[in-house]
This record gives structure tokens, sequence and C-alpha cells, in this order.
């Protein structure tokens, strides 16, 4: 393959990852019970529409489960593993195409909330008191994950120590998923 054809390959991969954590970011504001009128969800539902919708027909939700969004990732990752795999001349066994897809969305998962904790420290400094849909929705996003430790580690005064025990929590799971399922490694190495 020739230096057009790895520029092509990651550019669609690129396209495909970014794809996939916004399926994954919508699973997620659903999962969180996220504002659905706020104009960044409007947007995630917009943009993922065309694959869910006609997913949601067939697979229901269950409760806050949206089980629609995750075949919908599952498949994007599986495709692009199966074309990949064509690309090189094999086809990957399915297996790993599998365990690849479940690992790929795991790890997009853990990635969104590290991110939205980051977003969330800096708002809490620069504008603890944001009503900018974006924030409100990085609040309503993490919340739920905060909720928890939150009762266990209490504030010191005004220090909230509770975001360093989840990125310590969102780094072991991670360790986790990478060691559990090597595949992730070789994954970033053509998503990344």
């Amino acid at each position: 393959m020739g230096a057009m054809g790895n520029i092509g390959l990651q550019l669609v991969t690129i396209l495909l990852q970014l794809f996939v954590y916004i399926l994954m970011l919508r699973f997620l504001l659903q999962l969180s019970r996220a504002d659905f009128y706020n104009p960044v969800t409007q947007s995630v539902v917009k943009a993922t529409n065309p694959l869910v919708a006609p997913l949601q027909g067939i697979l229901r939700p269950l409760g806050r489960f949206d089980i629609a969004t995750l075949a919908a990732a599952f498949i994007v990752v599986s495709l692009a593993l199966v074309a990949i795999g064509a690309l090189f001349g094999g086809m990957l066994p399915i297996g790993f195409i599998a365990l690849t897809a479940l690992g790929t969305m795991l790890d997009s998962i853990i990635n969104i909330y590290f991110f939205a904790l980051i977003a969330m420290i800096i708002l809490s400094w620069v504008a603890p008191q944001a009503n900018h849909p974006g924030a409100i929705l990085v609040h309503q996003l993490v919340d739920p994950i905060m909720k928890p430790v939150r009762k266990v580690i209490p504030s010191i005064g005004m220090l909230d120590l509770s975001p360093i025990f989840v990125f310590i929590a969102l780094n072991l799971i991670g360790s986790l998923v990478s060691q559990t399922l090597p595949t992730i490694g070789m994954l970033r190495s053509v998503f990344g």
C-alpha cells in the first residue's frame, strides 16, 4: 500500500473512531438521563440517527440502556475491522472482531468520561455557575459516576477530591480492558 493509501486509511479510521465516540456519547447521554432538548444532545442524536433510528425499530431500549446505539457502534467497528482485514489480504477471525469491537466501545466510554471529567474540573475553576448548554451537559454526563464517589469521599473545604479517585478508577478499568483484550493495543495502532 502506497503513501496515499496509508493516508486514506488513517483518514477513514479517524472518521470511524470519531463516529464511534459520538455513538458512545449518545449512549452515555441517555444512560445519564441528560436533557434531551439540550442543543448539544440534539446534535449528537441528529448525527447518529441515520444509523441508530432503523435499529431502534428492532432493538428496544432496556430502561436507560439504548441497545440500538450499542449495536450501531458494534456494527461500525466490526465492519471497519472486516474492511481493514480485507485491505491487508485476509479475513480476521470473528471472535477477534467481536472482542475488539466491544473493547473499542468500552475504551471509547472510558475516554469520554476522562475528557468530560477534565472539562468538569476546568469549568469548576473558570466558570462554576456556567449555564452554557455544553457545560450543563458535561455536568449531567459526569454526575452519575461522581455521586457515589462523593458520598464516600466528602469535600475538604472547597476542595473536591472525588475526581482524583474517579480518574484512578477509570485508569484501572482502562488497564484491565487493555490487558484482558490485547486487541485494543493493536486497534489503537490502526485507529489511533
